[in-house]
């Protein structure tokens, strides 16, 4: 049983390596450079070193309108054959899981995507050597003020190098891009609801659930910290929802949508959810400011049906209870009047 153990501390070494490699890509972790969506890769790629700086784990620029820069990317071969990649920009945005992703090569890209420009669409590189891809940013004129993120991509694509599959495979950075001008960073919260579950307890509490959305409106890159609760009429009731986690970073435009569940809610007729959002901004330096509390409160009708079925059985019973009495005492008066009449005829 000895001889075991080194395969499988070689196993789990190998498993850790490869978890740390997710956690640092950018299309699988929304941070640094991008792993590939599928299999493994050949090639690694960094930020290229010049008057930016070096070992960057992303770019980032403040542009005016009309202005321009430029940076490099360097590729480089970690496989033995030659490697042979295309190599574009595209937007970005925030995937389902709350991740950042870039759209695909075929996807038309209006913002960052659109300002990037390689000097070239593809780039060979030799086993065990890199090569440096040269890019400019150049903004038009119009281009609006605020935040933007996007990213430069290597893709490789066919069957030859997949390994049979087919499949896309990429790496990317992260470009995240200020344009000159007035930042207004805003957030809404729209479309809030609450459902009521009910219990089958007639004096019991059950649960609701708050849904809502959260937008940026602004022109910022956007986080936001979220607090839920619920009360009844004139504020008496109330019920927090735990503890609800950041959303992940939101660009000017998207839309993120959101349900909490809220345990413990009374039935009392009217609930009144309440959701507050304070928007966090974070600027290229990592710094977080909190922004002003956004409040938005929604009602709702919970009607208690096992208490009042409850209760209008019991008044049923009341009822029928009453009626059976009036009839026993009709009965023993008839009885007890009887025999008068009998003893007249």
């Amino acid at each position: 049983m000895r001889p075991s153990r080194p395969r499988t501390t070689t196993a789990l070494a190998q498993a850790t390596v490869v978890v740390l490699l997710a956690a640092l890509s950018l299309l699988g972790a929304g941070a640094g450079p991008a792993a590939a969506a599928d299999g493994d890769v050949s090639w690694a790629i960094t930020t290229a070193s010049n008057d930016f700086g070096s070992g960057r784990q992303n770019y980032s620029y403040t542009i005016d309108p009309g202005g321009h820069v430029s940076d490099g990317l360097v590729v480089a071969n970690n496989g033995t054959t030659p490697l042979r990649l295309a190599v574009y920009a595209a937007d970005g945005f925030t995937a389902k899981d709350g991740q950042l992703d870039l759209v695909a090569k075929d996807a038309k890209s209006t913002r960052v995507g659109a300002w990037v420009h390689t000097d070239r669409p593809e780039v060979t590189v030799r086993p065990g050597e890199s090569a440096e891809v040269p890019f400019t940013v150049t903004l038009p004129d119009d281009a609006a003020p605020g935040e933007y993120m996007g990213g430069i991509v290597t893709s490789l694509t066919g069957t030859g190098e997949t390994g049979g599959t087919g499949a896309d495979q990429r790496r990317g950075i992260r470009i995240r891009l200020r344009v000159g001008g007035a930042l207004k960073p805003s957030l809404s919260v729209e479309d809030v609801r609450v459902d009521y579950s009910g219990t089958p307890n007639p004096f019991g509490k059950g649960d609701a659930t708050v849904t809502y959305a959260i937008r940026n409106t602004g022109n910022a890159i956007l986080t936001a910290r979220q607090t839920v609760s619920v009360t009844g009429p004139f504020g008496r009731w109330g019920a927090r929802a735990g503890q609800v986690d950041d959303s992940p970073q939101l660009l000017p435009g998207e839309t993120w949508k959101v349900s909490v569940p809220v345990h413990g809610v009374a039935p009392v007729l009217s609930l009144t959810g309440t959701v507050s959002v304070v928007p966090l901004l974070t600027d290229a330096s990592n710094s977080v400011a909190p922004l002003a509390k956004i409040e938005t409160t929604t009602h709702a009708w919970t009607i208690p049906w096992t208490l009042l079925l409850a209760l209008a059985a019991l008044c049923a019973l009341i009822v029928a209870a009453l009626t059976f009495r009036s009839r026993r005492v009709k009965a023993r008066e008839d009885a007890r009047l009887q025999p008068q009449v009998d003893g007249r005829a």
